[in-house]
Formats: C-alpha cells, sequence, structure tokens
C-alpha cells in the first residue's frame, strides 16, 4: 500500500467532511475517546455499545459519523500512520547524507509519537487480526523499508558501522523509539518531545557512528 492512499478501507461516512453529532461530538473529539477505549480494552474487546456508555451518547449518535467500529479503527490507525509518512516525506524532500535524513526521520517519528501517543500506541498493537489492521501493517512494513534503506544508504556511505545488517538495525532504532510508549505519558511536566528526540539520537546514533580517530602528527623535523 502507497502512503500516499491515505485512509484507504475508510467508508464513504468515514471519509466525509466532519460533522458534529446531536450530544455535541464531533468527528475528531469523538475518536480521541474511541481510541482510549480501544487502548484499554483492546478492539476485538470493545463493543459499540461499550463505546456509547463512554461516550455518554446512543449506538446511533456513533454512526452518524461511521458506518461501523472497524471505521473507526481505520481513522485511529491512520491518525498514526499518516504522520510517519508525513516525516518520511519531509525527509525526502530535504536531500542531505543519508545518516542526517535517518536521523531527521528518527526525531520527527518521536515527534509524531509524543503529539499523537494514542494512536501510535494503538498502531503498535495492530496483530492484524482484521483487514483494516492488516492494511495497516503493511503500510507499517513500507514505513520500515524506508528506514532500512536509509540505513543502508548510511552504511554504503561510511557513516555508520556495517557489521550489522540494515534491516536489523532499522529495527533495533525504532524499536528505541517505539518503547516510548510504555512509559512516556505527555503532561506539563513530562519531557518534551524535542528533549526525548534528542535523547534517543544520542543513545542510537552514538551506538552506530563510525569513530573517526585523528591521523598521528608526524614527527617534527630537530634542528641540529
Amino acid at each position: 500500500m502507497g502512503h500516499g492512499q491515505a485512509g484507504t478501507g475508510r467508508s464513504a461516512a468515514a471519509q466525509a467532511a466532519p460533522r458534529r453529532g446531536r450530544p455535541g461530538y464531533d468527528l475528531e473529539s469523538l475518536l480521541a475517546v474511541v481510541v482510549t477505549v480501544f487502548n484499554e480494552r483492546g478492539y476485538d474487546g470493545t463493543s459499540m455499545e461499550d463505546l456509547a456508555s463512554r461516550l455518554g451518547i446512543s449506538k446511533s449518535s456513533i454512526y452518524y459519523h461511521v458506518e461501523s467500529k472497524e471505521d473507526l479503527l481505520a481513522l485511529a490507525l491512520d491518525r498514526a500512520l499518516d504522520g510517519l509518512f508525513g516525516v518520511a516525506d519531509e525527509v525526502k524532500a530535504s536531500g542531505g547524507p543519508a545518516i542526517q535524513r535517518l536521523e531527521q526521520l528518527v526525531r520527527g517519528s518521536v515527534g509524531v509519537l509524543a503529539d499523537r501517543l494514542p494512536y501510535v500506541t494503538l498502531l503498535l498493537r495492530a496483530r492484524g487480526n482484521t483487514a483494516t489492521e492488516r492494511r495497516a501493517l503493511a503500510r507499517r512494513r513500507e514505513f520500515d523499508q524506508i528506514v532500512a534503506d536509509l540505513v543502508a544508504e548510511a552504511e554504503q556511505d561510511g557513516e555508520i558501522r556495517p557489521d550489522v545488517d540494515p534491516a536489523i538495525t532499522a529495527r533495533l532504532l525504532f524499536g528505541l523509539v517505539n518503547s516510548l510508549v510504555e512509559w512516556y505519558r505527555p503532561t506539563k511536566r513530562a519531557t518534551s518531545a524535542s528533549e526525548l528526540a534528542d535523547a534517543v539520537c544520542a543513545v542510537a546514533f552514538d551506538g552506530l557512528r563510525i569513530r573517526r580517530t585523528a591521523s598521528p602528527e608526524a614527527p617534527r623535523a630537530v634542528s641540529p
């Protein structure tokens, strides 16, 4: 699935302009509550009755916005994926050395995670149990390949260590990024997204970069 095809799998209702239902929820505010419930209970363990109860509205009010529970899942997963592919597009357009673009991709991905934490959390928990999850996982694999290609290019440039397979390096690198969902909580006193990105890049790239050692100075001739 190409990343230009954002929203694949959405119904016509889900693709329509945001609407405000009778109880006062527009699609964005409704989705914010829905994704929280999906993360708490699991998608398979959440019914439309559960969502209606948490929202304090009737099921028909939810159906005002979407046709099914799976439409809600598609919208939520797209929030995360569209953010990641938006960063990838910016990196592709930026030019510069591969190692610089790789770090830019990591920093941007940390920013997406911090900004869209519930949606990224849901994406990382997707297991392919539905057609929507399988489409999301296909897009995620496409993103993983972008990372691996950048790692391989940086390795060819002699910027990062060549003794680890690029695909493994890419998985380890974004395993570090993705682990943030387990403990990061964006509160007023929390570490900022930029500080998180600094920390991730310091830890990851310090171990990846090839260390340059200065050539020893030639001994100076001693005058008689």
